[in-house]
Parts: C-alpha cells; structure tokens; sequence
C-alpha cells in the first residue's frame, strides 16, 4: 500500500503543483504518492503557473502534466499526510476537517523547518521576478527533510 501526500496551496498553480513535483522527485516510486490540490477552485482543470513550470525544468522536475484541483473533505480520508502552504490554508483546510483524526494529517509545511513558528510559504503569483525561484528553493529544502522523515518511517 501506498503512503499518500497532498500538498495545498490556494489556487494549485504555484506553490503546491511545485511542492508535488519536488517531494515526489525525492521519493522511491511506488512507495510514495504525492498529489496536490488548492482551497480555491479558480484553476481547477488548468495546468501550473508557466512560472512554476519553468523553475522546476530549470530544476530537472517536471510538473507540466499537472492538472488543477480543488481539495475535497475526501482527500482526509485518501490521504496519510496534507501540508499546506500558508496560515490561511490551514485554517481553510481545518475547517472542513470532521474529528481531531482528520486535523492530525494537516500540517504548515515550512513547521518541519521552522518548528511552531508558523512560517507561510510565500505566493510567488504577484511578487517579486525571481519569487518562483525563492519559493522552489525553499520548498526544495523543506521537502528533503519531509522525504528523509518518510522514508525512515515507512521504508
């Protein structure tokens, strides 16, 4: 059996779809699935920022075949573990959780970097030029630490 892994970000265009790409990258195939999905439904159906895209190929990633979509109360039950991007995903996320059981699977992403201290991983969609590039690395660094806890726990 699969151990299953939702990365959410608002709109699945930037942070997550490269999140999914990164942790899965870092993973063995077959062991590990990584998905990705927004609070909003404003992309659902549409392909990762051409920005998102561009750093991860710069990266030997590719993420071009992603679709977006929406997170749903099922994926509590689909999936082992859900990282958010931001406060505000968390909250959106958490609020649709049924029990404490369903709360448990959804973390901060940066809190395995940052414990406690509640960092957001910035939207690049607006910022800066190279807010693609700040955003990938950090998801990059944050992302082997998560692949090293998993593999230790479920290898």
């Amino acid at each position: 059996m699969s151990i299953k892994i939702l990365m959410v970000c608002l709109g699945n265009i930037c942070r997550s779809p490269l999140a999914e790409g990164i942790l899965a990258a870092k993973l063995p195939k077959g062991k590990f699935t990584v998905d990705s999905a927004g609070t909003g439904s404003w992309h659902i159906g549409h392909s990762p920022d051409d920005r998102s895209i561009a750093v991860a190929k710069k990266n030997k990633i590719s993420i071009s075949n992603q679709k977006g979509r929406q997170f749903s109360t099922t994926d509590f039950d689909a999936f082992d573990y859900i990282y958010v991007m931001d406060n505000s995903n968390y909250e959106d996320v958490i609020q649709l959780a049924k029990n404490q059981q369903q709360k448990e699977k959804v973390q901060l992403i940066l809190n395995e970097l940052f414990p406690n201290e509640k960092v957001d991983v910035p939207d690049p969609y607006f910022g800066l030029p190279n807010g693609f590039e700040i955003v990938y690395n950090m998801l990059d660094e944050v992302c082997e630490i998560i692949a090293k806890k998993l593999i230790a726990k479920h290898a």
